[in-house]
This record gives C-alpha cells, sequence and structure tokens, in this order.
C-alpha cells in the first residue's frame, strides 16, 4: 500500500509539565537541570524529546521496517549507510528515508562511512522546551548501605551502620513549553507520510509513558495544540500562531498543573485550522 506524503504545513505548542524530577540533566553542570543561566528558566533541549519519540516509536514497532529507528543504542551507523542499496547518494538517501522512521521526520547526517550518503533535513523540527517560570535546582544527599569495591569495604569496616553518599538533583515542580514545525515542503523529499504524523502526534502524547525513571519524577503531557495550514506553504506566520496559545500563572509560587490556566484565542487566520489534540 502507497503510502501519502502530507501536504499541508503544521504548528504546534506542547506543553508538558515534571515533579520532583530531572528532565534533562546538564553534563556540564554536575547533571543539574538545565537552566538559562540569565533567568534561570529551565531548559530541555530538542534532541531529549527527540529521543523520547525515537523510543516510543521502537517499542511500538520493534525496530521493524518501515520504522526502523536509526539513530538508536548499539547501532553503528556507517556499515548500515555503505550496506544500503543504490548507486548514487539520492538513491540510498531514498532507501534510508523508507526504512527509518526518524530520518523521515528528524533527517539526519549520512555522510560517513566509505560511501557517505549527504545529508537529509527532516520536515519535523523542535525547539529548545523552556518552562513558565524560574525552577530551583534542588539538590538532595542520598544513602547506599551495599559498596561497589572491596577497598570501599575495607574503608567502612571500622565504622558502624557506614553508607556510600551519593546526590541527587530535581526540580520541584516545572510546567514547559515546546514549539514545533512540520514543514511538508521537507515532507515530500523524505517522504514524511499522513501516517508518519499520525505516529509524531500519539509519540508525543505517550512520550514519558515508558520512559519512567526515579531520576525523572513525574512527567506528565498537558496540552497538545496544533495549527493546520490548508497548503504546503502555510498561511500565517508561526510566531503569530503560538501567540494565539497564553499561560496565566494563578499562584506565586506553583507546584502543579492547576496552579497554571491556559487560554487559546480561537480566531484563527484564513486557511488555518486549530486543533486541540490534549
Amino acid at each position: 500500500m502507497e503510502t501519502k506524503t502530507i501536504k499541508n504545513r503544521y504548528d504546534f505548542v506542547f506543553l508538558f509539565d515534571v515533579k520532583d524530577g530531572n528532565p534533562n540533566g546538564d553534563p556540564d553542570q554536575a547533571n543539574l537541570p538545565r537552566v538559562d543561566a540569565e533567568n534561570q528558566e529551565g531548559i530541555i533541549t530538542d534532541v531529549c524529546i527527540k529521543r523520547k519519540v525515537r523510543n516510543y516509536v521502537q517499542l511500538k514497532d520493534n525496530l521493524s521496517k518501515p520504522n526502523d529507528i536509526f539513530i538508536r543504542q548499539g547501532n553503528v551507523l556507517a556499515p548500515i549507510i555503505d550496506n544500503t542499496l543504490g548507486n548514487t547518494i539520492p538513491e540510498r538517501q531514498n532507501n534510508l528515508c523508507k526504512d527509518y522512521y526518524d530520518i523521515r521526520a528528524f533527517g539526519a547526517v549520512l555522510s560517513v562511512g566509505e560511501k557517505g550518503a549527504g545529508t537529509v533535513r527532516g520536515p519535523v523540527q523542535f525547539t529548545f522546551s523552556r518552562s513558565e517560570d524560574r525552577i530551583y535546582q534542588a539538590e538532595h544527599s542520598i544513602t547506599r548501605c551495599a559498596v561497589t569495591t572491596e577497598k570501599e569495604a575495607k574503608s567502612q569496616e571500622k565504622r558502624e551502620n557506614a553508607s556510600t553518599f551519593g546526590r541527587k538533583s530535581t526540580v520541584p515542580y516545572a510546567l514547559y513549553r515546546m514549539h514545533g514545525f512540520v514543514s511538508a515542503v521537507d515532507a515530500m523529499k523524505s517522504g514524511f507520510s499522513e501516517e508518519d504524523l499520525t505516529l509524531l502526534w500519539e509519540a508525543l502524547l505517550n512520550a514519558f509513558e515508558h520512559d519512567r525513571a526515579a531520576a525523572r519524577g513525574e512527567m506528565n503531557p498537558r496540552k497538545l495544540i496544533v495549527f493546520k495550514h490548508n497548503n504546503h506553504l502555510g498561511s500565517a506566520r508561526s510566531g503569530e500562531l503560538f501567540d494565539k496559545v497564553q499561560i496565566v500563572k494563578n499562584n506565586e509560587l506553583p507546584r502543579s498543573w492547576g496552579d497554571y490556566s491556559v487560554t487559546i484565542n480561537k480566531s484563527m487566520p484564513a486557511g488555518v485550522e486549530l486543533i486541540e489534540m490534549l
């Protein structure tokens, strides 16, 4: 069955929150939750959310084509590219796009290996997610009664109830906002289809359900607001549409989703359809 490449441009706003967790640690800052150094607003990188989308698709389709995942742990990329059928770069790109969901969606740098296949620009792009307010980077001391080495065990022999100490960093609560874009122009090049788009929305709404960990606390999607244009170029500027989603703080110290109110100006420019998926 032949898939149908998307013909419409989309812009979207994705709201999600975290409670008592570290949604995206910064390796340059001892894995503390990422923040804007100037105003202390929380930040989550685009690649962090893309990873969760990839993981969901991998779990759902079990790495089967056409929804295999190219960028994943354990994959050695150069041999995959070299072994892809095609005598030219466009042919290899086309075959890689057919087999891998994340290449069709997000694109990939394929210029590695003996053959190389250039670069594919994906139609789906995310911004960094940014918290609505300043976040507090809470640090907690934790203990462990077990030890990892014999040397460590001997050093604790003379200490009663000795424990190993560690640190854990969390955000008490934060609401994050991410903007996204789906280009029909780039979709024509990668083959990103209507089925792929449906899977993208599904993956975003379920991104945190199968990514639970003690370090990430409680993460939940709260709103997915999609603006569908009636053509491939778009009928309005994305910034104009994003401004129609306003968030108001109802509590000076927000500690839950209920401490915010989200309003959407539903008066759309001609040629734009508003779709509230959550």
